[in-house]
């Protein structure tokens, strides 16, 4: 006795057994990894109301005109309801058309103290990685001391360098003037207070680079520094041709990692001027919480530069990347 097989007509080939609905295959992925969805799940929960929840909340509150005027509040027994209503794109329009007025020149100057922060944290980074890297006496000391500055929480890092900078009875001003140099107004300036922030946060992100370099240092194969050299090439030679592209994989994430936290680098900002030289010095995201929390509170043009702050670290991560992988490609 013969069985024989169902056969499709159209096709003439059996027919494919019935996809597993989306219920099901959740249900068989729960049954399989259960012990894994159950480490996941307390990430996620804290994801949720740490990230998730302010999140949403400022897409909406970007949407409103939400101020201190308009926001519901509790005093004593009484309560006051909201009267904030929704105003669509108005917030974005009057960001990104200029009407408000604040926005291109903090746009401007914040993606100068990016791009100038982030090149000096990688020249010098990579510079005091190439001299970490030889056999020199020391060396383990000189890593301890060149990582401290990593080490101390921005804050205290922030008070310490006003402390310096202290116009009167800083020990900057005293060092100059012991060579016969007059103080300087390192805070009061607007020029120069802008040189004194992209110090501090200079000598804040060094040790981060000079440490992640350092390990991409020592994955190249020394055989090939050996082969170039044999072949006569040059140290710059040896340095542009075999170094930098074994450094490219530590190099585009290090660069893209310290652009996002440059440009978001509130306690430097915020706590070395302060309120010191005016608005002059502020980035983005320093305007965005003076907005918020200083006189009147407009919470919804504070969400909407939040939401705009975002948006502009999404678009340069996918063109960075994609830049990366052209480049690859390419070769």
């Amino acid at each position: 006795m013969t069985t024989t097989a169902a056969v499709d007509k159209t096709t003439g080939s059996p027919p494919k057994p019935p996809r597993a609905g989306l219920t099901t295959r959740a249900r068989r992925s729960f049954n399989t990894y259960w012990y894994a969805w159950a480490m996941v799940l307390p990430v996620v929960l804290v994801l949720a109301v740490l990230v998730g929840y302010p999140l949403g909340r400022g897409v909406y509150l970007s949407f409103t005109n939400a101020n201190e005027a308009n926001l519901g509040r509790t005093i004593g027994d009484f309560t006051v309801p909201s009267t904030y209503k929704f105003v669509g794109l108005d917030n974005y329009w009057n960001i990104l058309s200029g009407k408000e007025g604040s926005f291109y020149p903090r746009l401007t100057w914040t993606v100068l103290w990016t791009a100038s922060c982030v090149f000096l944290h990688y020249t010098i980074g990579l510079g005091l990685a190439m001299l970490l890297n030889r056999r020199i006496k020391g060396r383990s000391l000189y890593r301890v001391l060149l990582i401290l500055p990593w080490a101390v929480p921005a804050f205290v890092a922030a008070f310490a360098w006003k402390l310096m900078y202290n116009t009167q009875n800083g020990v900057l001003n005293g060092l100059l003037g012991k060579v016969g140099i007059g103080p300087v107004d390192w805070l009061g300036d607007p020029f120069i207070q802008k040189l004194s922030v992209i110090g501090v946060n200079t000598w804040l992100g060094v040790p981060f680079m000079m440490v992640a370099i350092l390990g991409g240092l020592q994955s190249i194969p020394r055989e090939l520094h050996e082969a170039a050299e044999m072949d006569g090439a040059t140290p710059w030679q040896r340095f542009w041709n075999v170094t930098m592209p074994g450094l490219k994989p530590v190099s585009s994430t290090i660069i893209l990692l310290g652009t996002i936290w440059t440009f978001n680098m509130f306690p430097v900002i915020y706590l070395v001027i302060g309120q010191a030289g005016g608005t002059d010095s502020e980035i983005l995201v320093t305007y965005a919480y003076r907005l918020a929390f200083q006189g009147v509170r407009d919470y919804a043009s504070s969400a909407a530069y939040g939401m705009v702050i975002l948006s502009l670290l999404l678009v340069f991560s996918v063109f960075y990347r994609k830049m990366l992988n052209r480049q690859e490609t390419v070769r």
